[in-house]
């Protein structure tokens, strides 16, 4: 294929990943438009909620006015003046993202690797605008520069993954740019190539393992209150199509939830209103959003909740043993104790750095007043993740050190035999 030709399916990609995003809000917002209102509303009024949707996953910032009837009806303090909503429904970021790194791996197959990742990310970009402007109302209005900026950047960041991780013949940048980044790298002593390669892999790992144990976790405390959560979906009194709609929202939530489980086993937990808390010290609740899947948040103090505090501090030891046994078969490993545990502080911060970010992103405002605060402190998970991951992985660091030594010898005697 020509550049050209590589240029038009890279935007035409583009377009498909942007609507396949709105489509999840829209398909059921347009069934409910015919099945339930008869045609009788204009349909751009599902549009507009489906691209508020979509943006809102995509962790744009909505500003809410309602109307006075409304926010009487609510009797929610605050609701008569205008309130932002901000609380990611992260499961549309996580489609862009995954949809953004096949793009970005078939454009890393193509001779115009480059050009082809930049069309579909200017393309989205261009799209996201248009949708932005699109979407806009007397009662509800995005953020502009959020709405263009935001979604843009997520697609970017699965592109640029999908554009590093692809097979490819020829280098993604030129010889002139490789070549300083080449020389710049290798100035930079073998040790301490070693330490920072191996702090950014433990790390990544911590963060990656932890997030498994909580979907785990938020899987099993979805099951063992799964009667609590049917229940609250029949308060609702939602119809078929509402029902559907509802889940869908719930789904898209999911990727959220993890996070704040992620946070409860680190340990400052997450908050659902102003004042209240949910930790594995106990939960302390008030009035909170009449979601369904929030009946499966853990209720009272849990007698054994403490417990949860040394999932990441175990998966920090552990990752840190098999990070230096995978050290000691590299020349140039940090081998001295003090290098060894700046290694594993080292990984403490990589992990506290993700995770306090992927905290950041999962917190927000899901209504007016009390509502406003909700979600986990990406501060407070960030430094103790760094403190908890950090002195756990210093210890796994000498300990994997230790048993790396004795295998070692073990190897020894055995071929001397």
């Amino acid at each position: 294929m020509n550049r050209i030709t590589t240029a038009l399916l890279a935007a035409l990609e583009a377009l498909i990943v942007v609507f396949s995003g709105v489509g999840i809000a829209l398909v059921p917002l347009t069934i409910l438009w015919g099945t339930h209102y008869g045609l009788g509303i204009d349909w751009f009024v599902f549009w507009r909620a489906a691209v508020d949707v979509w943006l809102l996953g995509n962790g744009v910032d909505l500003g809410v006015q309602l109307p006075v009837d409304v926010s009487a009806s609510l009797g929610l303090a605050g609701s008569e003046l205008p309130f932002t909503l901000s609380i990611g429904l992260q499961g549309f970021a996580l489609i862009a993202v995954l949809l953004g790194v096949r793009t970005g791996r078939r454009a890393g197959s193509t001779d115009y690797s480059l050009t082809a990742a930049g069309v579909a990310v200017l393309s989205y970009g261009a799209l996201a605008a248009l949708l932005t402007f699109s979407a806009g109302t007397a009662i509800v209005t995005p953020a502009p520069v959020q709405g263009v900026l935001l979604p843009t950047l997520v697609f970017a960041a699965g592109v640029l993954i999908g554009l590093v991780t692809a097979p490819r013949t020829v280098p993604v940048l030129p010889g002139w740019v490789l070549r300083p980044l080449d020389d710049q790298l290798h100035r930079i002593p073998a040790e301490v190539r070693s330490q920072i390669g191996a702090a950014l892999r433990g790390g990544t790992a911590v963060a990656a393992a932890l997030m498994l144990v909580a979907g785990l976790a938020v899987f099993v405390s979805v099951l063992a209150n799964f009667a609590t959560v049917i229940g609250l979906y029949e308060t609702l009194q939602a119809d078929v199509m509402g029902g559907i709609a509802l889940t869908i929202g719930q789904l898209a939530l999911i990727p959220t939830l993890v996070i704040w489980a992620a946070s409860w086993f680190i340990g400052p937990g997450i908050a659902l209103g102003t004042g209240t808390s949910v930790s594995p010290l106990g939960t302390s609740l008030d009035a909170v959003p009449g979601l369904p899947l929030f009946g499966a948040l853990p209720h009272g103090t849990l007698e054994f909740g403490f417990l949860g505090l040394l999932v990441p501090v175990l998966i920090g030891f552990i990752v840190a043993v098999l990070v230096r046994q995978g050290l000691d078969k590299r020349p140039g490993a940090p081998h001295g104790r003090v290098r060894l545990l700046v290694t594993g502080a080292l990984t403490g911060v990589v992990a506290g750095l993700l995770l306090g970010l992927l905290a950041w992103s999962s917190a927000g405002a899901m209504g007016p007043g009390r509502l406003a605060d909700i979600g986990p402190n990406p501060l407070l998970v960030g430094a103790l993740t760094a403190l908890e991951v950090g002195i756990a992985a210093a210890l796994g660091m000498l300990v994997g050190g230790r048993r790396a030594s004795a295998d070692s010898r073990a190897e020894e005697v055995s071929t001397k035999r």
